[in-house]
């Protein structure tokens, strides 16, 4: 389905180790529940979902990011090496924990997530600037480090002519988008374009107003808003995309965002059609959410290409 030509991306983002809760309702302040749906720990992260999927998908993957010293740590790095992700800029830290990510999922397989970042916090130019010399043809970042991390990894790939995808997730209020440098992509889901722009994209008019208002706070050749159930909207500025995803039961929406962008910017790179990664990113989320958890739950390039012959989705 793709060319053979593998695209190499650097992602400067989180990892952290998730503790799933499976649970019927979200209790109430002061109430304690009992849930016979279980628990486990799962690897995920933003920025391990998006690497372990630049690789699934059929990349060339090098993740930047920080681990504890701590056995969370030790089996996220077997993980991401198991995948055949490129973790030689992946540093220990000798004094944070590993993040950890606290995920209620219901029934209808919505979650509740809150993160404690540890080690994610503590990325350095230093990290940046040496993973920057394995010469990835794109970088990619989202929220879940620092801002100081974000704005110094967009500052160095755009010195160096990089392109720059950044997953607006999760959202700050107080992140300055106006000191970024010019990016490829911006890409936030609906919360994120509200709490960025002030406008909840519920249709085509309110989602044009959304990004006329983001283009005032960041400047990107796309800006690319993730809406869910009712697939994604792409917008260079003069024209713009609806793009409706595809019918498939919904199990954990869990990675499916962070699975999204990285297809988009994988085919992107790969086809330099937008309408296209648009089209191939909506599969990719829409086989992410059939299933629980969040590395688990990200496809390969071949059950990519299966569903999309399938459904004639390109």
């Amino acid at each position: 389905m793709n060319t053979n030509r593998r695209i190499r991306v650097l992602t400067v983002s989180s990892a952290n180790m998730d503790f799933v809760m499976n649970v019927s309702r979200i209790p109430e302040a002061g109430e304690t529940l009992s849930e016979p749906g279980g628990y486990a720990f799962i690897p995920g992260g933003k920025g391990a979902n998006s690497a372990v999927a630049f690789r699934r998908l059929g990349g060339d993957s090098v993740f930047c990011t920080r681990l504890g010293s701590d056995a969370n740590g030790a089996a996220l790095l077997s993980v991401y090496r198991s995948e055949g992700i490129d973790t030689r800029f992946i540093v220990t830290d000798p004094k944070e924990p590993t993040g950890l990510a606290a995920i209620m999922v219901e029934p209808n397989g919505q979650n509740r997530i809150t993160v404690f970042p540890g080690a994610n916090l503590a990325i350095t130019e230093k990290d940046i600037s040496s993973a920057l010399l394995c010469r990835p043809e794109a970088l990619f970042m989202q929220l879940e480090v620092s801002t100081e991390t974000v704005l110094t990894g967009a500052r160095l790939a755009a010195e160096r002519g990089i392109p720059v995808f950044l997953d607006a997730g999760p959202a700050r209020p107080d992140f300055p988008l106006e000191e970024l440098p010019q990016l490829e992509v911006f890409s936030p889901n609906e919360t994120e374009t509200e709490i960025f722009s002030g406008i909840r994209p519920k249709d085509p008019d309110s989602c044009l107003r959304a990004v006329l208002k983001l283009s005032e706070r960041v400047k990107a050749k796309y800006y690319v808003l993730k809406l869910g159930g009712r697939g994604c909207y792409i917008c260079d500025g003069k024209y713009y995309s609806c793009l409706p995803t595809y019918d498939m039961p919904v199990v954990d929406t869990t990675a499916a965002g962070d699975a999204f962008t990285a297809g988009l910017t994988l085919e992107y790179m790969r086809s330099g059609n937008m309408v296209r990664a648009g089209k191939y990113a909506n599969a990719v989320g829409s086989l992410a959410v059939g299933v629980k958890g969040a590395l688990p739950s990200i496809p390969t390039e071949a059950a990519v290409d299966r569903f999309i012959e399938e459904n004639g989705v390109l």
